[in-house]
């Protein structure tokens, strides 16, 4: 393999986010692109000059190298065992799954056929976040006794269908949710127990949704999530040592400051251009050219935790999809 050729199940917004930040790398390209729209494949294919596929099939069956899973939540399980099936390793989009039933038989799949497979929880490969790792393997907080995180959009009806739409796994929890959860296991790991509470649209999905997370350490993750405004969409990590403030939106390319208890503050300004989708690429490629399977930065372990944290989620909440 010297180029890495991608082939994208989805034609939406952020499969072209990713194939349009996938121009800012060397060694990488988006080839191929499936959907079940002839006119939808072909339509994305002029735009980004690669092969249109008329069914998803017919893409897992081509020449591709990876395949990066881009189609609605409900869809993530069928298409990426699909892809794994014929041979191909997958990035999957977050929410990995709608569940944690169907999060562990796409991996369940992808031991079988002994292939890689990473949720493009895109977030944990950002330049800001290996800072935040490296600041918490030396100790810089100290013992870390909070965390908090919100993610909030204003995506209304009828503009935003699929984000109401039960029949499409919407709501604020899965597609804006997972982001603040996410970090939560990035910096804390597995919580001990989890309090969620949460509030419903005219057609019955999460509105807003509020949880906190305990720690065995006796942490809290204070997150929230909500469709209805945009949130300032800011993270901080309270330690003993001193508090990361992680300016909106935290899950993005962004700045950061890092205030000591003695009052003293380091800047940790943005130096990124870029949307920054591509570094999941770029270690999706690092982790298949040695022959891994899983990521260190977003390990199969961790996706079902978090999968299964997110159903119990959901139970609190009283939020169940048709399809379940």
């Amino acid at each position: 393999m010297s180029e890495m050729r991608w082939g994208i199940i989805g034609t939406g917004g952020i499969a072209r986010t990713f194939a349009r930040d996938l121009k800012r790398t060397s060694g990488q390209s988006v080839v191929a692109v499936g959907s079940r729209s002839k006119e939808k494949a072909e339509a994305f294919a002029s735009e980004f000059d690669c092969r249109p596929h008329a069914s998803y099939e017919s893409l897992v069956q081509s020449d591709v190298d990876a395949v990066y899973v881009a189609t609605p939540h409900p869809m993530h399980a069928p298409n990426t065992i699909l892809a794994l099936q014929y041979g191909k390793p997958v990035l999957c989009e977050k929410p990995f799954a709608v569940n944690a039933r169907e999060s562990a038989s796409m991996i369940a799949e992808a031991n079988k056929s002994n292939l890689l497979l990473l949720e493009a929880m895109w977030s944990r490969f950002l330049p800001h976040y290996r800072r935040i790792r490296e600041m918490i393997a030396a100790g810089d907080f100290g013992e870390i006794i909070s965390i908090s995180a919100d993610h909030g959009q204003n995506l209304p009806l009828p503009k935003y269908y699929r984000l109401h739409a039960p029949e499409l796994a919407g709501g604020a929890l899965l597609d804006l949710g997972i982001y603040p959860l996410s970090f939560a296991y990035f910096v804390l790991g597995k919580p001990q127990s989890v309090v969620a509470k949460g509030e419903f649209t005219e057609t019955g999905v999460d509105s807003q949704t509020s949880i906190i997370l305990r720690y065995d350490s006796g942490a809290h993750a204070n997150l929230t999530t909500t469709l209805l405004v945009k949130s300032p969409c800011t993270a901080t990590i309270v330690g003993t040592q001193g508090t990361l403030f992680i300016d909106g939106d935290f899950y993005t390319p962004t700045s950061m400051r890092f205030k000591k208890v003695s009052g003293e503050i380091f800047e940790i300004p943005k130096s990124y251009e870029g949307h920054g989708l591509r570094e999941q690429a770029i270690e999706f490629e690092q982790l298949l050219r040695a022959g891994k399977k899983e990521s260190e930065l977003m390990s199969l372990s961790d996706t079902q935790s978090i999968m299964e944290t997110m159903d119990e989620i959901r139970a609190q909440i009283k939020l169940k999809y048709p399809f379940e």
